[in-house]
């Protein structure tokens, strides 16, 4: 092991409980031991998920979010006593790993439930709320601490919880940690005054209201989370660890806008200085850990950071907590190893709190031991897999109801949580199998028939693998995608019975003379049929260096392409203007809400143009003409013009018995959908 990374493998302790190292796998939800929205049961493919990681050196993990009261249904999670007795056995396999288990229950979402599409009807329609209420209490779902807008829905108010709904809540809490503690679970975990959930929402100002006493005052705001811990500590004893998930400091502006990194503004939700002493009092009531980072769904790209946020963003702020406090601080949030060590060497933290990064690998911990960070597979932030809410104009959440219920899913890897669907098993007949086109879908169809047992041959007509993913992971705060690149290059070529031909452009699929064909040929831009569009630039010869922009650019199309585009010339100091036909940026389904978010905060904070229900009439050498909504026709002056208006699969040839398409020449989709599809492809050869 690097040494400079020693600090993150020595043993602290949470109360009473030594942990053997500094690494703390974060919750995520979708990754519930008692499930998430089924009904609550022993959820074997988590359990299967953390005993992995636990084997491979993990220190302390928490498990995502198990509901005090069942999504659907409305059964108390104490209620079902063979669901615990399964836990204690699984605890002794955790426990004989060397690690240590937390288990995180939450008192609910309020305002930040995710109402989906599908069930939006429900929500709105007070005949479909009475009928399905035996089976999804969508009033208890969004239950607040006073009557708010929902973060997804518009047009759908939250009510008001009641002291007795509290007070349940509160004796749940305990009785369920007392069955934890029973079961040989190391601790339990709060969920949370994070992330603008229900906890969170009683001690925030800007969404607590009420005039009783779980309203007002500091105490009273805070009052909720200090009776769920009393109440556990009475049940389960003062010394039984109970820790608590917590954002520092919120970072909101209004309602559904958040505050960027850097930026000056008025908080309207919890500052540094009700951080701070927010951290102390619930020290002082008797929690034994703050499982910290930043913000609310408002500004949720804090709590869960995409790639444009920094590495490390959250350490600033909590490592101020943890100048407060006497109790351990872990820290989350795009945390990098070598940053993570130094801040625990200097007392600035006590854990790095790491989340979806085990996702993407499993064994990466094992990996920094050995000193293999070459191997790793990184997590790009991208949550197409993991946590892909998407919300935009018209629509709540538009992620569908399956989706929903498999949250924690992996786009790079299927296997993440999904064990039982994708598996390399040795293939029953070895074939000699042909890939054609070296992208994303390419290498890890080829990837998987060489690990099966196939014979195969990558066939690239370029001099490099990749594809257009070259061209996404070209922009400076991509650096996670071009690892992701050097991480597929060696993996391709450390592979047995994997051959990559480069610079060999396959016509003739017959003349391969192989068992199988996997068609990986990608897809081809969109053409607009505007007079003057041959003189824009593609989005992909911007994004390679093919083709210089000026300083006011225009681009044409606001989806995520688009946007990432504008984002990256913002930061080169030039200018761009965004043109987008539908009603909103980055209206699609399966881009999660917090990529999607930042970005429009960003053009939001940072005045650039944006153009919605406007289409391009005709470009031209010095900028546009677009149409708007109300049919008027502006000319928008600029130096360049760059089209990004999607793309068109472009296979080789047509799939067929032997023949078998992946990635964008199937379909046009997201890395999730190309690696997907890829394994649905080849296990079946």
């Amino acid at each position: 092991m690097n040494e400079r990374y020693e600090a993150l493998f020595t043993p602290w302790k949470i109360g009473n409980v030594e942990i053997k190292n500094r690494i703390v796998l974060c919750p995520m939800g979708g990754t519930s031991l008692f499930g998430w929205m089924e009904p609550n049961h022993f959820d074997r493919e988590a359990a299967n998920f953390f005993l992995e990681r636990a084997r491979n050196n993990v220190g302390l993990i928490i498990p995502g979010i198990a509901p005090i009261r069942d999504t659907l249904g409305g059964r108390w999670l104490y209620r079902n006593r063979k669901m615990f007795r399964q836990l204690k056995d699984y605890m002794e396999e955790i426990h004989a790993t060397g690690a240590k288990l937390f288990v995180q229950l939450t008192a609910g979402m309020g305002r930040a439930w995710g109402i989906s599409d599908e069930v939006l009807p429900i929500h709105k329609n007070p005949v479909l709320k009475v009928l399905a209420k035996p089976i999804l209490d969508t009033d208890y779902q969004l239950a607040s601490p006073s009557p708010l807008p929902s973060r997804w829905a518009e047009g759908v108010t939250c009510p008001q919880m009641t002291v007795a709904q509290i007070q349940e809540i509160v004796a749940a809490f305990a009785k369920t940690a007392v069955l934890c503690k029973e079961a040989g679970v190391d601790g339990v975990e709060v969920h949370a005054v994070h992330e603008g959930y229900l906890l969170d929402q009683f001690a925030l100002k800007y969404t607590n209201h009420r005039t009783d006493g779980y309203g007002g005052s500091f105490e009273n705001r805070y009052r909720f989370a200090v009776d769920i811990l009393k109440a556990i500590k009475a049940a389960c004893g003062a010394d039984y660890p109970v820790s608590l998930r917590y954002s520092a400091i919120s970072k909101v502006k209004d309602f559904c806008y958040g505050a960027l990194p850097g930026e000056e503004y008025a908080e309207i939700g919890r500052d540094r200085e009700e951080s701070l002493r927010a951290a102390r009092y619930l020290q002082d009531a008797g929690y034994d850990m703050l499982d910290a980072d930043n913000g609310t769904y408002d500004s949720w790209y804090w709590s869960h950071p995409p790639m444009y946020m920094p590495l490390n963003c959250n350490l600033e702020d909590v490592a101020a907590i943890r100048k407060v406090v006497d109790i351990p601080v872990v820290c989350a949030g795009r945390m990098e190893p070598d940053t993570a060590a130094r801040a625990i060497q200097e007392g600035r933290i006590d854990a790095m709190g790491v989340a979806r990064q085990f996702l993407a690998d499993g064994e990466w911990v094992t990996k920094l031991l050995e000193d293999r960070l070459e191997e790793m597979r990184p997590c790009i932030c991208c949550h197409n897999g993991c946590f892909n809410l998407s919300h935009f104009k018209g629509h709540a959440n538009a992620q569908t109801l399956p989706d929903t219920r498999g949250m924690a899913r992996c786009a790079l890897d299927p296997r993440t949580m999904q064990s039982r669907k994708y598996r390399i098993e040795p293939a029953a007949r070895p074939k000699a199998v042909a890939v054609i086109g070296g992208g994303i879908g390419g290498m890890e169809a080829a990837l998987v028939c060489a690990k099966r047992g196939h014979s195969v041959t990558l066939y690239e007509k370029s001099g490099k693998l990749g594809g257009v993913f070259n061209a996404a992971a070209a922009p400076s705060f991509k650096e996670k995608d071009r690892q992701l690149l050097a991480w597929y290059a060696r993996e391709v070529a450390n592979c047995p019975g994997l051959t990559v031909r480069l610079n060999t452009e396959v016509k003739d699929i017959a003349a391969l003379n192989a068992d199988e064909v996997v068609v990986a040929t990608g897809a081809v831009p969109v053409k607009l049929p505007v007079p003057g569009a041959d003189k824009a630039v593609e989005a992909v010869d911007y994004l390679l260096g093919r083709r210089a922009v000026g300083q006011k650019v225009v681009i044409v199309g606001g989806g995520l392409t688009g946007c990432e585009i504008a984002y990256d010339l913002y930061l080169q100091g030039k200018e761009p203007v965004i043109v987008e036909q539908k009603n909103d940026l980055i209206a699609v389904a399966g881009v999660c809400l917090a990529n999607a978010s930042y970005l429009r905060d960003f053009f939001r904070t940072n005045k650039v143009p944006v153009h919605l229900e406007s289409a391009v009439a005709e470009i031209r050498e010095n900028g546009v003409t677009i149409t708007g909504k109300d049919g008027q026709k502006q000319d928008i002056w600029a130096d360049s013009v760059i089209l990004s208006v999607g793309y068109r699969p472009a296979p080789l040839a047509a799939g067929g018995r032997h023949v078998h398409l992946v990635g964008d020449a199937a379909r046009v989709g997201n890395l999730r959908t190309v690696i997907w599809r890829a394994w649905d492809v080849a296990m079946k050869l």
